[in-house]
């Protein structure tokens, strides 16, 4: 399982990936302000998960039916690593056969996996 964070998305979320030998790419390391569009387009090539806090890849998904191979979006009232990393932890070992080819959304009491 591959993923690709965006840059709304903490470092620390892709140093926590990247330690459980994760491959883990970082959109504010390889493609600093690279746009939405481009960055669900080199996900989808390269077979990678989106990780991310942007609600617009809801609409790149569902409004402009554009391709993907996965998103997490993470919908946190408490935006701090330590939340994220509790719920991807979660997801992880729980839901990771979920994940692929899903929109994801995670929020403080629930998870929901979304086809499209």
């Amino acid at each position: 399982m591959k993923f690709l964070i965006d840059e709304s998305i903490e470092y620390r979320i892709v140093a926590f990936l990247r330690n459980f030998g994760y491959n883990t790419l970082s959109v504010a390391e390889s493609f600093p302000s690279l746009d939405d569009k481009m960055i669900l387009s080199i996900a989808y090539k390269e077979n990678r998960i989106v990780i991310t806090n942007d609600k617009d890849f809801g609409e790149l998904i569902y409004k402009l039916q554009l391709p993907h191979k996965g998103i997490i979006l993470f919908r946190l009232f408490e935006e701090n690593y330590q939340s994220k990393e509790d719920k991807l932890q979660l997801i992880l070992k729980k839901f990771k056969s979920k994940l692929q080819n899903t929109f994801t959304i995670v929020s403080k009491n629930k998870i929901q996996f979304k086809k499209s």
